[in-house]
């Protein structure tokens, strides 16, 4: 497998925020942070990549740089601190905690938000955690903007279900339950939010599958599982509860048909598709890691870039 030809920058993702990318957040950031504890949570766990199956965002010294598949990125805009990604849009906080929007392939930017400390895009729509720790939620469709509660530390738009978690640690969903979503033994869709666990910190969703990261370092699953994103847990069809797959973690990520999560050496574990049911080693000294559609991206600490398919080894990417 070839090396990806664009990648030098510094990465940190899905996984949530280190220390040192949360040290290197610009005076808006600082500022943002500052306004409530919810918002300074949410502000630690701000991306600078995003994938959304093959469209990929990753964001550089402020740059945001777009591109699909193997394709050379292009540099969709500057002065950002993270971002989002659904299947047709680029998302970006800038430094001023604006949440901004664009097509594709677009260098027309709009802004969708003010004051906001963390954006999560995807199939549904967006949520947003504003600067005083309020979430927000507007439709795929929609241009209004709903509170949705008073304070939240994360959130995330899955494929068809979304997530937050609120200040107390308590996990919420909303949406489609067909695939055991909920993780509450029921299929059935709410029309609201509805609380399914408790002690978390961190939810991450994909294809009908969704893991979120326990206060105890312990990452759980429930939804999907036919390629093992979720390990052995339900595997071959769904599992409808939530249950345990990996023990210390201190990040977590997930894409399409696996996933992956930081130990508490920094060595980086993943699991499902051709990487097999049970956790693996896969890369050491590992800071950040998301999946896409088949795909693995991770920053090591001494800043190397490594991209790779599921079920082959890690190859450390090279300067354009």
């Amino acid at each position: 497998m070839r090396p990806k030809q664009w990648v030098t920058c510094l990465v940190a993702i899905a996984l949530g925020a280190t220390p040192a990318v949360a040290a290197s957040q610009p005076s808006g950031s600082t500022a943002c942070a500052a306004r409530s504890p919810a918002a300074a949570e949410a502000v630690k766990r701000r991306a600078v990549v995003a994938l959304y199956y093959d469209l990929k965002l990753a964001l550089t010294q402020g740059r945001v740089l777009e591109w699909r598949g193997d394709a050379r990125a292009r540099v969709a805009m500057a002065n950002a601190t993270h971002v989002a990604v659904n299947a047709s849009h680029g998302f970006a906080l800038d430094t001023n905690n604006r949440a901004l929007r664009w097509a594709e392939g677009s260098d027309k930017v709009d802004v969708v938000l003010d004051d906001v400390a963390f954006l999560a895009a995807g199939d549904t729509g967006l949520l947003a955690i504003r600067c005083d720790g309020s979430l927000w939620q507007r439709s795929v469709r929609g241009r209004d903007w709903q509170r949705i509660d008073d304070a939240a530390i994360h959130a995330w738009v899955g494929d068809g279900a979304d997530y937050y978690v609120d200040a107390k640690g308590r996990l919420y969903v909303s949406g489609k339950a067909h695939r055991g979503q909920y993780g509450n033994g029921l299929f059935e869709e709410s029309s609201g939010w509805v609380a399914v666990a408790d002690d978390a910190v961190a939810v991450y969703a994909h294809t009908g599958h969704a893991l979120f990261l326990r206060r105890d370092g312990a990452v759980l699953g429930t939804g999907g599982n036919r390629f093992g994103p979720l390990g052995r847990h339900g595997i071959g069809d769904k599992a409808t509860r939530w249950g345990v797959i990996f023990q210390g973690a201190t990040g977590l990520g997930t894409g399409s048909s696996h996933s992956m999560a930081i130990g508490a050496d920094g060595g980086l574990w993943s699991w499902g598709a051709a990487d097999g049911l049970q956790p693996t080693r896969v890369l050491p000294d590992v800071v950040a890691a998301t999946g896409g559609s088949g795909e693995t991206l991770a920053i090591t600490k001494d800043g190397g870039i490594w991209s790779w398919r599921v079920g082959q080894p890690p190859v450390r990417a090279t300067a354009p």
